[in-house]
């Protein structure tokens, strides 16, 4: 079994990331961490030094879409219900499997130059379930070696049912419509799903698969229910976006009496291995009824701000003992899926709520959400998350000879405040070193790079012309967003966002 050693770095130790100046080896053996031993001890392996880095674990972004990496740019200062008109357009753009494969990679290319080892992907997988579409998702993950959790953004309702008062906001003709566009058949999901769970389990594969429904008011509860059996039967992580909005909380108690997430955790959805993604608009009992199920809060910091959908109450999610990951979401609205932007900004933003600066997000806690809080959230906390023996190798090397990290005085204070990737020099998967020099060692990223604007560029066309066809919907949104405005949050909600009035 082939062993490397990582010589002579500084280190993030242990679970709780401890910082020690001391100089040590890192032994990997296979996909393991085999060992931590004091620097320059370690001699039986293949040596390479490293004096002057810093080693700390992968990144685990909870959350991105794959889908929308060649949109990115296109889109500004909509909030989330307004901007999904443009992301899921009536006329379709097309896509060979080649072009999909290169807009995988330019997400994977970007976590990788920032830190991440592993990334969920909720891809939208398209009306037809195509398999060569399937099969270019996973094999651009599998050859540039990040470690990826792919799910389908499931859903089994239309999405203009998604909201209050459709039939009186939207004309006859365009619901009509909306409800007859083909979307992918739910026993033929499940049956992906099967298919490919029988090779990609992430607890065996390094690119494995999820259960991913897209949201409650998006799906049917027996859609949902089929979900979560089918999680519970095949051992996969489950997500759902759940009340990332305050439109999303008024819809949910117009549709059931009661919010979204009391509505999961009444049909028996909430559970361990379980992500609520986003969950920015929350209350007491609402975090009382995820503490119990054992199922993760996910912050999205950076994608809830460039959509206004508010800030998420962190500190009291955390009070509560819920477990907490990061995620980056969708490159349309966020520009990007770098998660030590995440960091900063989630460490940032808990600045602005309340006046006790002890309840503020600290650098060490954001960064253990975006590792031990992230790999737990996939169920693979065993593993990843943690530089420490018996661990798989999942770590990033920054170089310390780099402004972020000069004078060196906190180490995780300025990784999380200061680095945004510009010092990452080495990343190991799986105990691979992916990247080596700053370098990615399995693919031609300058050449991929060219090609990736290259489809971009061909794509324009289709792109300009889905979302110019965009027009009556968006008008009929506007309409739905102000209209939520006015109905009433349920007592006791964490308020998300400021209001634009003086007081």
């Amino acid at each position: 079994m082939k062993k490397t050693i990582l010589q002579n770095v500084q280190a993030l130790h242990g679970v709780e990331q401890q910082f020690d100046p001391a100089p040590v080896d890192i032994v990997i053996e296979g996909s393991k961490i085999a060992a931590i031993v004091p620097g320059g001890t370690a001699h039986d392996g293949d040596v390479l030094p490293m004096s002057g880095r810093l080693a700390v674990p992968g990144l685990v972004d909870g959350h991105l879409h794959s889908h929308e990496h060649f949109q990115k740019g296109r889109f500004e200062n909509l909030p989330l219900e307004l901007w999904m008109n443009y992301v899921r357009t009536i006329k379709p753009v097309v896509l060979t499997p080649r072009q999909i494969y290169l807009r995988t990679l330019i997400g994977a290319i970007e976590a990788l130059r920032t830190g991440s080892t592993t990334v969920v992907d909720d891809l939208s997988p398209g009306a037809t379930l195509d398999p060569e579409v399937i099969d270019a998702v996973f094999q651009a993950y599998e050859d540039i070696g990040l470690r990826a959790v792919v799910g389908f953004s499931m859903m089994d309702r239309a999405i203009v049912d998604n909201y209050v008062d459709v039939d009186q906001i939207f004309s006859k003709e365009l619901v009509t419509q909306l409800r007859g566009l083909p979307r992918p058949d739910p026993v033929a999901l499940f049956s992906l799903i099967r298919r490919l769970a029988a090779n990609r389990n992430p607890k065996q594969s390094r690119v494995g698969l999820m259960v991913s429904p897209s949201a409650p008011h998006r799906c049917t509860p027996e859609f949902l229910k089929h979900c979560r059996a089918l999680a519970d039967e095949l051992d996969l992580p489950a997500a759902i976006h759940a009340q990332e909005t305050r439109l999303q909380v008024v819809t949910g108690m117009a549709f059931y009496g009661k919010t979204m997430i009391a509505r999961l955790a009444e049909l028996g959805f909430l559970k361990p291995n379980t992500t609520l993604i986003h969950a920015v608009w929350l209350n007491a009992d609402e975090l009382k009824m995820i503490a119990d199920a054992g199922a993760t809060v996910q912050h999205n910091a950076w994608s809830n701000l460039m959509l206004g959908s508010g800030s998420q109450p962190v500190r009291a999610v955390l009070d509560a003992g819920i477990n907490v990951s990061l995620g980056a979401d969708g490159c349309s609205s966020t520009f990007t899926c770098n998660m030590l932007n995440v960091m900063g900004t989630a460490a940032g933003l808990s600045k602005i709520r309340g006046d006790d600066y002890n309840r503020w997000l600290s650098a060490a806690e954001t960064l253990k959400a975006c590792t031990v809080g992230g790999a737990n959230a996939l169920g693979l906390g065993d593993r990843l998350g943690a530089l420490a023996p018996g661990m798989t190798a999942d770590l990033v090397l920054y170089k310390l000879a780099s402004p972020s990290f000069t004078p060196l005085g906190d180490p995780v204070r300025q990784l999380v405040y200061a680095e945004r990737g510009q010092a990452v020099d080495a990343s190991f998967i799986n105990g691979e070193a992916v990247m080596l020099n700053s370098q990615l060692t399995r693919v031609n990223e300058a050449s991929l790079l060219r090609e990736i604007q290259m489809a971009y560029e061909e794509l324009c066309p289709q792109f300009d012309e889905a979302e110019a066809s965009m027009g009556p919907m968006r008008l009929a949104m506007e309409e739905v967003y102000k209209r939520s405005l006015q109905m009433k949050l349920p007592a006791g909600t964490y308020q998300a966002r400021f209001s634009d009035s003086a007081h």
